[in-house]
């Protein structure tokens, strides 16, 4: 009886064990994801005084500073990983689009304000570059842990769900970007 018992208790704390490991790993993944969206809002706060500081030099190129401002605002209304991973691969697309057509300008390069703005969003990028792979490195240990046994019983009784990992959603988001200084 007294085994019978044990056995039990052994079960019991496997089970607690195994379910409290599964949530911390959840919550792994959902303040890696914050830490994206920390970085990404503080690109978002940035963008106005970027676009600002090329307005008065890049008289003709408003389909670029327009498109900036349109995917910053569109931000707000993306629900999902997905969503915002698309968002984010698009706005950073439009930046580089934007820096690489700054370099037209010898007037906006030489300015201090612009210079100080550029290097702080590559600072950002550079953050939320590895702002996104600890979250998916989070989000691959969290749907692994999912996946393998005894751990993905307790999670199905306890309805646990698999993450989005966070990745290019498109060919020209994996491209590099060509900057022809030659112009």
């Amino acid at each position: 009886m007294w085994i019978a018992i044990a056995v039990i208790v052994l079960i019991f704390l496997l089970i607690i064990g195994l379910y409290n490991n599964l949530v911390r790993l959840r919550q792994k993944v959902k303040n890696s994801w914050s830490q994206i969206d920390v970085q990404l809002q503080r690109r978002f706060d940035l963008i106005p005084n970027l676009v600002e500081a090329v307005k008065g030099y890049m008289k003709h190129e408003d389909k670029v500073i327009t498109q900036v401002a349109e995917l910053r605002t569109s931000w707000a209304g993306a629900n999902t990983v997905a969503e915002k991973a698309q968002l984010d691969n698009q706005l950073s697309g439009a930046l580089k689009t934007l820096m690489a057509v700054s370099e037209n300008y010898p007037d906006l390069k030489a300015n201090q304000n612009f210079s100080e703005l550029q290097q702080e969003l590559q600072n950002t990028e550079n953050k939320i570059s590895f702002s996104r792979q600890f979250y998916n490195d989070s989000v691959t240990m969290y749907n692994t842990k999912l996946e393998v046994v005894p751990s993905n019983i307790i999670a199905s009784i306890f309805g646990f769900k698999p993450e989005e990992l966070f990745k290019a959603e498109s060919e020209e988001s994996r491209q590099n970007v060509k900057i022809d200084l030659d112009k």
